[in-house]
């Protein structure tokens, strides 16, 4: 079970039934990479990297609003700028829509020089507490990943 100061700190990140964040329960992309057979190795890495990206893209949205806020599209571009985070503007907007009404971020609506009004996002209070919280665990998680991986045979 997790610490209550690691629970209590983010009412709004999901956590299972145990108290384990839920970021950390997706479903096991195994059966995707054992089967040689049915898949090729470009599909089981695409299969590999698109599962880690599900469960850290919400958290990587809220690191570029950290210090300040943006509009959908240049968080779109920022995001497939960075080796590993390949994006779409749809899987990017739904999920700025959940955050939304998560309540981890707010919007306002600003005339564009250049095109139609845009919407620009930034953290609330709970966003960055929730980004706080996140980066604890990832240290500690990547930490213990990279440690494992590195162990001698």
């Amino acid at each position: 079970m997790w610490p209550s100061r690691v629970r209590d700190r983010a009412p709004r990140l999901p956590f299972s039934s145990d108290g384990s964040p839920s970021y950390l329960l997706q479903p096991s992309i195994m059966r995707n990479m054992v089967a040689p057979g049915e898949t090729t190795p470009n599909e089981r890495r695409n299969a590999l990297l698109s599962q880690m990206r599900r469960g850290a893209l919400e958290y990587c949205v809220l690191a570029l609003l950290r210090d300040g806020e943006r509009y959908g599209f240049e968080l779109v571009r920022r995001l497939g700028d960075s080796d590993g985070l390949l994006t779409s503007e749809g899987t990017v907007y739904p999920l700025l829509s959940r955050l939304r009404r998560d309540g981890v971020v707010e919007t306002t609506w600003r005339e564009s020089t250049s095109g139609p009004p845009r919407r620009y996002y930034r953290l609330t209070r709970a966003g960055s507490l929730a980004l706080e919280v996140f980066s604890e665990e990832w240290r500690r998680f990547r930490d213990a990943v990279d440690g494992l991986l590195e162990e001698e045979r």
